[in-house]
């Protein structure tokens, strides 16, 4: 199937590693060109050379996007270099975990910050250029824990990747008329090489063996690739009534009816 995304020019927030590096590395496959940003340099590097490996353009800019003045200098670095942006991968995020009450300001602010206000500020700086040129895609990664309780101790989480489901969906009713599409991901619990579920399994495989028993009715973790196919489809114009939406990639773990 042709998703027509060859010749596209996509911006991935936390394109390092994960899901986002696993959402470049799919663009690639499709022809997109890719402006990968994350804070470790090296990391970022490696991730962009495996996508000029699919015969594609890829930047690397080493940048913080928790910073408030980066968001602007990467679209418009992205801009320069690769000729415009069609799409905006809004990826990068973090977690803190503790019980409510034990709390401080300086947890949510941190935990706000990387995962909601740096993609406000992407989205707001990448908006006019999409505007301008007749359309685009904004897609942002949240959480089944965006849909659903996620248990105790993720309060700032939980809160954080809801916000995520209801901003993309006004920004898609605001954005329609500009023929710019904006949906989100849910993922479930997705394992790599590195990340936190990969940590507990390596730090606790018999208690892992049983979560998966009672909570991933297909007896396993998520991929990134499984993850990676269902961004790649949103992004492609074999998704083009899709606006305003979230979509599970969870395996059935989660609950939720919506």
């Amino acid at each position: 199937m042709d998703f027509g995304l060859g010749g596209k020019v996509a911006i991935v927030t936390g394109g390092s590693r994960g899901i986002g590096k696993g959402i470049a590395l799919a663009l690639a496959e499709e022809g997109c060109h890719l402006s990968l940003c994350a804070r470790t340099a090296a990391p970022l590097q490696a991730a962009a050379e495996e996508c000029r490996a699919k015969n594609v353009k890829a930047l690397a800019l080493p940048l913080d996007v928790t910073n408030a003045d980066q968001p602007n200098q990467i679209v418009q670095r992205t801009i320069d270099r690769l000729g415009g942006v069609d799409i905006l991968i809004n990826n990068v995020g973090g977690n803190r975990r503790g019980a409510f009450e034990a709390t401080i300001d300086e947890d949510w602010e941190s935990i706000v910050s990387i995962n909601l206000m740096t993609h406000v500020r992407m989205s707001r700086a990448v908006i006019p250029h999409m505007r301008k040129q007749g359309g685009g895609v904004i897609l942002f990664i949240s959480s089944i824990f965006g849909r659903e309780s996620g248990g105790p101790n993720l309060s700032i989480y939980n809160t954080t990747k809801s916000a995520l489901i209801s901003l993309a969906k006004i920004m898609a009713v605001e954005l329609a008329k500009d023929k710019i599409r904006v949906n989100s991901i849910a993922p479930g619990s997705i394992r790599f090489p590195g990340g936190s579920w990969d940590k507990r399994c390596l730090e606790d495989p018999e208690g892992m063996k049983q979560f998966v028993a009672r909570e991933m009715p297909l007896g396993r973790f998520g991929t990134v690739e499984e993850v990676a196919n269902v961004a790649v489809f949103l992004c492609s114009e074999r998704a083009s009534l899709m606006t305003g939406a979230c979509v599970n990639v969870d395996g059935c773990q989660s609950r939720s009816l919506i």
